[in-house]
């Protein structure tokens, strides 16, 4: 009687050869896996490009001057006589520059889309700049020869951009140029003093909030996935702030017109956290 428990073992010569096809096939599936991963080892495949999309917060700080242009007009009246009128209007005027230092933040978006990356961006700082002109009172004589001086000065406190930006990336580096609004508030102010006896007097002041452009451009450069640094540069153009006020002297008065327009520019690096 057949039992079908010795049926079901293998013969010896069916284990020999499966003896045989492990022996044989394992080492080359060894070595094929080694040869693999010394490939990889010598030959990674290359890290993902960095990627500009997303939006960060940050700070930042630098150095800009203030270019301050003054101009003053006085009509005829009657305290000054139409030509000394017309003498302290010419020389009431010129250029000074004014220095300070930038501190405060940015935050804004990009979308990158190839090489090409777009942003928009915002970002206040404070900027206290001051740049005075007086004209010389050695070569500035009215008729009768007495000596007149004028002081103007234009006072800044902060600086505020809203800019658009384009830039073109290579890996880790984005060159991008940027424009858009700016924002400030200036104290305006003007002295007339003459050396009559007694002497003529004169002011005009001004506070005013103002809109004006800027354009630039910058470096940035991503240190890690979440941090970048940047150096920038920026110009901004003001529109002019305008006075009037009253020069007094023995024997009437003369309207004071002053004005002072205003272009700032300015250089600072920042640090980023994007998220």
């Amino acid at each position: 009687m057949s039992n079908r428990f010795n049926n079901a073992r293998p013969s010896t010569h069916r284990f020999v050869l499966a003896t045989y096809l492990v022996a044989t096939t394992v080492p080359y599936a060894c070595g094929w896996s080694t040869a693999a991963a010394d490939e990889i080892a010598l030959n990674p495949p290359p890290s993902p490009a960095y990627q500009w999309t997303g939006c960060y917060i940050g700070l930042n700080l630098g150095g800009g001057v203030s270019a301050g242009n003054f101009g003053t007009t006085v009509d005829p009246g009657t305290y000054l006589a139409p030509g000394d009128a017309a003498t302290v209007s010419a020389n009431g005027g010129g250029g000074a520059n004014g220095y300070g230092v930038l501190a405060g933040g940015q935050v804004g978006c990009n979308l990158q889309s190839g090489i090409l990356v777009y942003g928009m961006e915002g970002d206040l700082d404070y900027f206290r700049s001051k740049p005075q002109f007086n004209n010389s009172t050695n070569i500035n004589t009215l008729a009768n020869g007495n000596t007149f001086s004028i002081f103007e000065s234009l006072t800044t406190n902060f600086l505020a951009t809203a800019r658009s930006r384009i830039g073109i990336t290579a890996g880790r580096n984005l060159a991008y140029v940027t424009g858009g609004a700016a924002f400030t508030s200036v104290s305006y102010a003007e002295s007339y003093v003459d050396a009559n006896i007694p002497a003529g007097t004169g002011t005009s002041t001004a506070v005013k909030s103002l809109t004006g452009w800027t354009a630039g451009g910058g470096w940035e450069y991503a240190l890690a996935d979440h941090w970048t640094v940047r150096a920038e540069y920026l110009l901004v153009n003001f529109p002019t702030t305008n006075a009037n006020g009253v020069i007094t002297g023995v024997g009437g008065t003369n309207t004071l017109h002053s004005s002072a327009g205003l272009v700032i520019q300015l250089v600072r690096a920042g640090m980023s956290v994007k998220f």
